[in-house]
């Protein structure tokens, strides 16, 4: 696995964290109000959806993340799938712009873990 690949993986990982430290930790302040243009009365309707899916955004890290340190190319795979299927699906449920933010960077690392040749076994 080459150096480049597992940087994007982390990369992708660390979007991930953050998306998680928004959706759970500043939903209902103002930095998720303005993030996510919300009033304060949806943003507190809001605030425990907002919190299982950032929750989700942590799994996603932390497969990632463990996949990236253990140099598990299966691992890898697996979540990066999982990133660019929800990207996928919450731009076309939610907004466009998370194909962007979250299914096109994933989907740059998954070419980039596929293109790496795994080490081969002596």
């Amino acid at each position: 696995m080459t150096m480049l690949a597992r940087l994007l993986v982390v990369l992708v990982a660390l979007a991930h964290v953050g998306f998680l430290v928004l959706e759970m930790f500043l939903w209902s302040g103002p930095t998720g109000q303005r993030v996510f243009a919300m009033t304060p009365e949806f943003a507190e309707q809001t605030a425990v959806l907002a919190a299982n899916q950032g929750f989700y955004n942590g799994i996603l890290a932390a497969g990632l993340l463990w996949g990236a340190l253990t140099n598990n190319r299966a691992f890898m795979i697996f979540f990066l799938l999982a990133v660019i299927a929800a990207g996928v699906f919450g731009a076309f449920t939610a907004k466009m712009s998370i194909l962007y933010l979250q299914a096109a960077p994933g989907l740059v690392a998954l070419l980039a873990v596929l293109a790496a040749r795994p080490k081969q076994a002596a």
